[in-house]
C-alpha cells in the first residue's frame, strides 16, 4: 500500500472537527482526499437549520454512506444547536426520576438533530457525580446511584435510537468523581478496584449490551493501570471493556486536544496509543496541523505494523456497522410544538427546592443580583444573560437589577436596606468562594445551572439543573404559585 492509501484508512479512524459555518474547498479536500468519514460540529458551525442542514448535506455528499456526523446534544448547559427545543438536564431528569419522560426526552432530542442531518449524539452521560467539587460534570450527571442512574440514562437512549440517531456514552470508566477537568490537566481516580466495579463502572457495564458506542475518559485509574490515561490503557479498554464485559459496540476516544492528552502525549502519539489499546475511533478535534499530524502517525503505525491489520480490519467493521444502522440523512421537523411541551414538562417537573424557599407577593417590589457576563466553560454554551433573567422576572415584579463583576470582591452588605426582595440569580458553573458564602443573604437563590451553588449560599433555594428558556418559565411558574417544586435532588448533600 501507498503513504496516501495507509492515509485513507487512518482517515476512517479519526473524526474531526473544523471551522466555519459552510464547507470550503479546502476542508472538502481535506476531507476527500483523506477519506474522513467521522465529524463533530459545534456551535461555532452553527447559526440556524437551514444553514446547518446544507452544511451536513454537504458533509455527507463528500463523506458517503457511511458518514458519521456528530453533535454533543446532552441537554441543559451541554447543547450545540440552541433553537431547537431545549432538553433538560440529565440531573434534572434525575430529579424528576421518571423513565418514561427519560425516553420522550431523549426521542424529541433525536427528532430534532435527525432533521439538521446528525446520526450520532454524544450522550447519554454515564458518569455518577457524587463530587460536588467536580468542575464538568455536575448537573450533567443523571445522579449517584448507579442502577438508578443507568436505568434513567437507558431510558433516554432508547427513545433516541426509536428514532433513528445512535447515542455514545460517556466517559468511560467515569468521570464523576474528579475535581480537575480534563480539558485542562489529567485527573486520577484513585480507588480500589472494588469501589470502582461497584460505582463508577456500574452505569457502563448495564449500558454495555446496549449502547453502540461509548467515549472514554482522559482519566487515570491507578488500581488498574497506573501509567496510562483510561484513554490509551489496554487494561481498561480492551481488558475491562472488550474481553470482560464482552463489549461489541464502538469505543470512541474524548477529544485528543484536551491538555490531559494533547498537553502531555503528543497528539499522533496519542492517538496511536489509544487505537492500539482498544479504540476503534481517536476525535481528533484539534487543528488542521494536529490532524495532519495524526493522520500520519496512525500511517506510519500501519505501515511498521504498530498497528496490525487484523485489528484494523475489525475496527473499520464496527464503524461501518455504526453507520448503517443509524444512516445519516435528513428528515423534515414537523414535531417542534410537541417537543418543546415534552422539555417543559421535564423543566417543570425537575424543579427542586431547598430550605423552604417563600414566594414574594405579586407585583412585589423585588432586587435581582445577577452576575454581569455570560461565561462558557468549554464544554458548556455561555450562561443566561442577566438581562434575560431580569426580563423574565420583570412579567411578574418590579425589578431593580444589580450586576456584579466578581463574586468574590462584590459587597452584599452595601446593597440598599430598602425593604425589597432580594433574590440572587447564578449563572454560571463555577462555585462560590469564601465572600459570597460568608456574606451573601439573599431572601431567594435561584441557581440556573450547578445545583451545588445551592449549597454555597445561606439562603433557600430553587434548582433548575441548567438556565433555557424553559428554566425560567418554571421558575416563574413556582412564583407565581402555578408549579409546585416536586424534583428531588440525585446526589447527596441537599437534605
Amino acid at each position: 500500500m501507498t503513504h496516501q492509501d495507509l492515509r485513507k484508512i487512518a482517515g476512517q479512524l479519526i473524526m474531526i472537527r473544523f471551522p466555519g459555518t459552510e464547507l470550503d474547498g479546502d476542508t472538502a479536500d481535506f476531507i476527500r482526499r483523506n477519506g474522513i468519514r467521522g465529524v463533530c460540529l459545534f456551535r461555532a458551525n452553527m447559526t440556524d437549520s437551514e444553514q446547518l442542514s446544507k452544511l451536513t448535506a454537504d458533509l455527507r455528499a463528500i463523506m458517503g454512506p457511511e458518514a458519521l456526523i456528530a453533535i454533543d446534544q446532552e441537554g441543559g448547559a451541554v447543547v450545540r444547536s440552541t433553537w431547537v427545543p431545549a432538553p433538560p438536564a440529565a440531573m434534572g431528569l434525575g430529579a424528576a426520576d421518571d423513565t418514561d419522560l427519560c425516553h420522550r426526552t431523549g426521542a424529541a432530542v433525536a427528532r430534532a438533530v435527525k432533521s439538521l442531518g446528525f446520526n450520532w449524539n454524544f450522550a447519554p452521560v454515564l458518569d455518577l457525580n457524587n463530587n460536588p467539587h467536580n468542575p464538568v460534570i455536575a448537573e450533567r450527571s443523571f445522579g449517584a446511584e448507579p442502577a438508578r442512574a443507568a436505568e434513567l440514562a437507558m431510558a433516554w437512549m432508547a427513545g433516541s435510537h426509536a428514532e433513528g440517531v445512535a447515542c455514545c456514552v460517556k466517559h468511560f470508566p467515569g468521570h464523576g468523581d474528579t475535581h480537575v477537568d480534563s480539558h485542562r490537566d489529567l485527573p486520577t481516580v484513585d480507588k480500589p478496584l472494588a469501589q470502582l466495579e461497584n460505582f463508577e463502572f456500574r452505569p457502563f457495564r448495564i449500558a454495555a449490551p446496549s449502547a453502540p458506542a461509548m467515549m472514554t475518559a482522559h482519566i487515570v485509574y491507578p488500581a488498574i493501570d497506573p501509567d496510562n490515561p483510561a484513554t490509551m490503557s489496554p487494561a481498561i479498554l480492551d481488558g475491562i471493556l472488550r474481553q470482560r464485559w464482552n463489549y461489541k459496540g464502538v469505543i470512541i476516544t474524548d477529544g485528543m486536544d484536551m491538555h490531559a492528552i494533547a498537553g502531555r502525549y503528543g497528539v499522533g502519539n496519542a492517538a496511536v496509543r489509544a487505537l492500539a489499546a482498544g479504540a476503534d475511533m481517536v476525535m481528533a478535534l484539534g487543528t488542521r496541523e494536529t490532524q495532519e499530524e495524526t493522520l500520519t502517525a496512525i500511517a506510519n503505525a500501519l505501515a511498521d505494523n504498530t498497528l496490525p491489520q487484523t485489528g484494523i480490519d475489525e475496527r473499520l467493521a464496527r464503524l461501518g456497522a455504526l453507520a448503517q444502522a443509524y444512516p445519516c440523512k435528513a428528515r423534515s421537523y414537523k414535531e417542534d410544538a410537541a417537543d418543546r411541551a415534552v422539555m417543559a414538562e421535564g423543566w417543570r417537573r425537575s424543579l427542586t427546592a431547598r430550605g423552604n424557599p417563600q414566594r414574594p407577593a405579586a407585583g412585589a417590589k423585588v432586587r435581582l443580583v445577577v452576575r454581569q457576563d455570560v461565561v462558557s466553560d468549554g464544554v458548556s454554551e455561555a450562561g443566561v444573560p442577566a438581562a434575560k433573567v431580569a426580563e423574565s422576572l420583570g412579567r411578574l415584579y418590579d425589578v431593580d437589577l444589580v450586576t456584579f463583576a466578581d463574586a468574590d470582591t462584590f459587597d452584599w452588605r452595601a446593597l440598599p436596606n430598602d425593604g425589597r426582595y432580594t433574590i440572587l440569580a447564578s449563572t454560571s458553573r463555577l462555585r462560590y468562594g469564601a465572600n459570597p458564602r460568608a456574606t451573601w443573604r439573599p431572601h431567594l437563590h435561584l441557581a440556573l445551572w450547578n445545583p451545588y451553588q445551592a449549597l454555597d449560599i445561606d439562603a433557600p433555594a430553587l434548582m433548575t439543573y441548567g438556565f433555557a428558556a424553559p428554566a425560567l418559565d418554571a421558575i416563574n411558574a413556582w412564583l407565581s404559585g402555578e408549579l409546585e417544586a416536586t424534583g428531588v435532588c440525585p446526589v447527596p448533600g441537599f437534605k
